[in-house]
């Protein structure tokens, strides 16, 4: 189908996004079409903002637009306690339940020999660095529950056993909310290895 050139460039600017396949691309550039001049011009502003104004904390790797983070300048947070995440979504999600009050390191991403990501392509190296501090009691590994996940936290906790801190993993399982019967072998085997006592 014909468009004409600069709704066709937009129409594959979409496309490039994760997830977004030709018939959305078209749907959200024709969305832009009919938008206000303005709305359009915030829009692109909003897109160079976040190429231009953020990069990672040199502390704890996460992204921002200071530097170190806010987090990691929150002087009331506990120093004995990393939490060890994949990326800056999953630092969001930890942040969203209220319940994690140390301070955070984003790997952004994790090990995966098929895609040809090893050790030294994740943030691993200032991990070790920060390691060193004599305040860090425990390394909470909260990687994702995939291969990826499970071998970037098995590597992470053979690589930090010289430090001597306390290695942890969250526990995985069952969603609240969830049925017995949709959930997968490893699911339940998970959750039967975390289960716990309750009285």
């Amino acid at each position: 189908m014909y468009y004409p050139e600069p709704l066709a460039k937009l129409i594959d600017a979409f496309t490039r996004l994760p997830g977004i396949g030709p018939k959305t691309a078209a749907r959200l550039a024709f969305h832009v079409l009919n938008m206000k001049e303005d709305e359009v011009i915030d829009f692109a502003k909003a897109l160079v903002s976040v190429k231009r104004n953020l990069h990672y904390c040199s502390v704890c790797c996460n992204i921002t637009d200071t530097d170190p983070c806010r987090i990691c300048q929150d002087k009331t947070r506990d120093a004995s306690v990393i939490c060890v995440v994949q990326d800056s979504k999953d630092l969001v999600a930890m942040e969203r339940t209220k319940e994690f009050n140390g301070f955070y390191h984003v790997l952004q991403g994790a090990i995966s020999p098929m895609e040809g990501v090893g050790p030294d392509d994740i943030r691993l190296k200032e991990l070790l660095t920060r390691l060193s501090d004599e305040r860090v009691q425990e390394l909470i590994l909260a990687t994702n529950p995939n291969i990826e996940g499970e071998a970037t936290a098995m590597y992470i906790s053979r690589l930090v056993r010289p430090f001597e801190v306390k290695v942890t993993r969250i526990a995985h399982g069952l969603p609240v909310g969830g049925d017995l019967e949709y959930a997968d072998e490893v699911t339940l085997s998970k959750a039967l290895e975390g289960r716990r006592e309750l009285f």
